[in-house]
């Protein structure tokens, strides 16, 4: 197939070739790198082509195809093209990872080797307080005096388990069980092989600011640093309409329809205030309300809504 967007086939190799088994460094000892990819914006075209016709080529180059695609949740074609990863990541945060159950994966086993000699470490200023309005959320950081204590127990407490694993191993105690009481901070190593449509629903995920700090760092290198440049129309389409949008809900619409019916001629942004009287009425008696808050963010990030009373 002939794009004309796309890079020369001399620079897509290249380009492959100089990010295949590329290792971006993570956390303190964790990495992720491309092993291969199958696809490119091409193929998402391709696929998408081979079902819409011969029309479509008259009306829409590529890049605009691709858009679409992506907007309107016509997701088959990102499915054509597919990457595979090599990943060191610590067990914590894998376990959220391997929620995506949309993708193959192979993982190192600690009952046919030897655990992998190496944990996440925390530093005095990296330790994160609990979130007050999100029970799985983190909030700030705790100042370095106060996390020196933390960090002087975790590497007491890694130093011990790792001891105690190894001296079970040199006392013959079967690996399966000998690795029982190692910390979730223990890098693991995987294989991970998905498709390019539930990457992207991996990284809009795990991108996201609500996600653990942890994995978002993953999920950033994983997206910036190897989908972009392999895949730059679905990239620039990626950000526009998952990242970096919004979705009204019908309770949101309805809000905004009575605020723009109060606002008379005084126009916008509309007052705290008025907001509280525009809320959808199921909302009213609810003391904490996660969709009326999440309404609210909506408006005040378009300009709609302040958050001062009058």
């Amino acid at each position: 197939m002939n794009d004309p967007h796309a890079a020369p086939e001399t620079d897509r190799v290249a380009l492959l070739d100089s990010l295949r088994w590329k290792k971006f460094p993570l956390l303190d000892d964790g990495f992720v790198a491309l092993v291969d990819c199958m696809g490119d914006d091409g193929s998402v075209v391709q696929a998408a082509r081979v079902s819409y016709g011969e029309g479509t080529r008259k009306v829409s180059d590529d890049r605009q195809l691709i858009r679409y695609l992506l907007r309107h949740a016509h997701t088959t074609p990102f499915e054509m093209a597919e990457l595979k990863f090599v990943v060191r990541v610590p067990m914590d945060c894998w376990r959220q990872w391997i929620r995506h159950r949309t993708a193959s994966i192979n993982e190192y086993s600690t009952r046919y080797s030897l655990a992998i000699d190496s944990m996440q470490s925390t530093h005095d200023g990296e330790w994160r307080s609990q979130a007050a309005s999100n029970r799985q959320g983190s909030d700030g950081l705790l100042t370095k005096m106060a996390g020196h204590k933390h960090t002087q127990a975790e590497m007491e407490l890694q130093s011990l388990a790792r001891r105690v694993y190894e001296e079970r191993l040199s006392d013959g105690i079967a690996r399966e069980q000998a690795r029982k009481d190692l910390p979730l901070s223990t890098y693991t190593e995987a294989y991970w092989k998905i498709d390019l449509h539930n990457l992207l629903h991996f990284l809009a995920l795990r991108m996201d600011t609500h996600a653990q700090l942890e994995i978002r760092r993953y999920a950033e290198t994983i997206g910036q640093q190897i989908v972009q440049p392999l895949f730059p129309l679905v990239w620039e389409a990626f950000l526009d309409y998952r990242v970096e949008a919004m979705r009204l809900t019908k309770l949101d619409r309805e809000v905004i329809g009575r605020l723009v019916s109060q606002s008379g001629k005084k126009g916008m942004p509309a007052s705290y205030q008025s907001f509280v009287l525009a809320q959808d009425p199921s909302w009213t008696s609810l003391q904490r309300s996660r969709e009326r808050d999440e309404c609210l963010d909506k408006l005040v990030s378009l300009g709609l809504v302040t958050r001062e009373e009058n």
